[in-house]
C-alpha cells in the first residue's frame, strides 16, 4: 500500500509539522486526512495504554529518574506511532464511523455529488489549533471516549475494555436490581461506574479490604451494618469541600446492589425517580434533584455514562 502524505505515524513522534499538514488536509475534506486522523488517534490511544502500564511498575530502581522518565516517554510515543502504523483495528472502525457519518449527512442536506459542505468532511474533521501534542485531534467529532477504545458492542457501540469488564462482573446483580425497582440494569451501572470511577477508586475498609459500597450510601444512624470511613466530595452553594464520612460496608458487590435497590424502592423521595426510570437523562437529573447527591453536575454526568459508554 502506498503511504498516504497524511500518515504522520511514519514521521518522528514529536514532530508537529505533519499534524499541522494533517489539519489543512481535513479542513480540504480529503478521505486521506480521515485515514491519517483515526491512524494519529490510534497511536494516542496505543501510547496513553503504555502510559498507564509504566505507572503500574515499581520504579523504585537506580535508574529511575526524570531524565530517563523523558526519554522513556519520547520512546513510548516513537514506539505507538510505529505501531499504529501498522494498526490495531481502532483507525479501521473510526474510518467507517466517520465515513458513515458524513455520508449520512450529505444525503440530508441535499449534496448528491458528496462535495464537502458545513456538514460534510470538512465539518466532521474540523480540527481546531489547541495546545499539546494530540490536542488537533480533539476536534474530532463522534469521538467521545474513543481512545479508550478496542472493541465494538452487540449493539454496535465502542467500548472500552474496562467498561466491559464491569458490565461483565456486576451485570447480574444488576439484572436483580432491575427487578426490584423497575431500573434498567445499565442505569444502575452506570451510577456505581460513576461513584467508583469504573471500580478503581472503591471504599476501603479499617484493614484494607474492599467495603464493596459501589453507590456511594453512607451510614446513618439507621445503619446497623459495618462501616467503613472515607473522605468525600461535599459540594456547599455549589463549591467542592472535604469531609470524612461514615459508608456502610458490604461483605459482597451483590449486597450492595441489593441495598441500592430497597432504599430507591422504599424511600419516598425517590418515588419521582422510579416513575421515570425508562429515560436515562430522566432518571439521572431526578436522582440528583431528590438529593441523592450535592454535586451540581451529578445528573449530567450520569447521564453521558449511561448514553455514550455503556452497551
Amino acid at each position: 500500500m502506498i503511504p498516504s502524505k497524511n500518515d504522520v505515524t511514519r514521521g518522528f513522534a514529536l514532530d508537529t509539522q505533519g499534524l499541522g499538514d494533517l489539519k489543512r488536509s481535513a479542513k480540504a475534506g480529503s478521505a486521506d486526512a480521515t485515514r491519517g486522523a483515526a491512524t494519529q488517534f490510534e497511536a494516542l490511544f496505543i501510547n496513553q495504554m503504555m502510559k498507564s502500564m509504566r505507572e503500574a511498575t515499581p520504579q523504585e530502581g537506580l535508574l529511575d529518574n526524570q531524565q530517563t522518565k523523558m526519554f522513556t516517554s519520547m520512546l513510548d510515543q516513537q514506539l505507538s506511532q510505529n505501531l499504529a502504523r501498522r494498526g490495531m483495528g481502532l483507525a479501521d472502525v473510526l474510518v467507517r464511523q466517520l465515513s458513515a457519518q458524513t455520508d449520512a449527512r450529505a444525503l440530508a442536506i441535499g449534496t448528491a455529488d458528496g462535495a464537502a459542505g458545513a456538514n460534510g468532511p470538512a465539518g466532521m474533521l474540523d480540527i481546531p489549533a489547541l495546545p499539546g501534542k494530540f490536542g488537533a485531534l480533539q476536534g474530532m467529532k463522534g469521538l467521545e471516549g474513543a481512545a479508550q477504545t478496542t472493541g465494538v458492542s452487540a449493539s454496535g457501540r465502542t467500548q472500552a475494555p474496562h467498561v466491559r469488564a464491569f458490565q461483565e462482573k456486576l451485570g447480574a446483580h444488576a439484572a436483580e436490581a432491575e427487578a426490584v425497582t423497575g431500573v434498567p440494569a445499565k442505569f444502575m451501572l452506570g451510577q456505581a461506574a460513576l461513584e467508583t470511577g469504573w471500580g478503581k477508586r472503591m471504599i476501603r475498609n479499617a484493614d484494607g479490604s474492599n467495603a464493596n459500597n459501589l453507590f456511594g450510601i453512607k451510614a446513618g444512624p439507621g445503619w446497623k451494618g459495618k462501616v467503613a470511613t472515607a473522605v468525600t466530595i461535599e459540594y456547599v452553594n455549589g463549591q467542592p469541600h472535604q469531609r470524612v464520612e461514615k459508608f456502610r460496608s458490604y461483605a459482597t458487590p451483590a449486597d450492595s446492589f441489593k441495598d441500592y435497590a430497597r432504599m430507591l424502592a422504599n424511600n419516598p423521595r425517590y418515588e419521582k425517580v422510579l416513575n421515570h426510570a425508562g429515560d436515562a437523562s430522566a432518571f439521572a437529573h431526578g436522582l440528583q434533584r431528590a438529593g441523592y447527591a450535592t454535586d451540581p453536575h451529578y445528573g449530567t454526568k450520569l447521564s453521558k455514562i449511561i448514553k455514550n459508554s455503556l452497551a
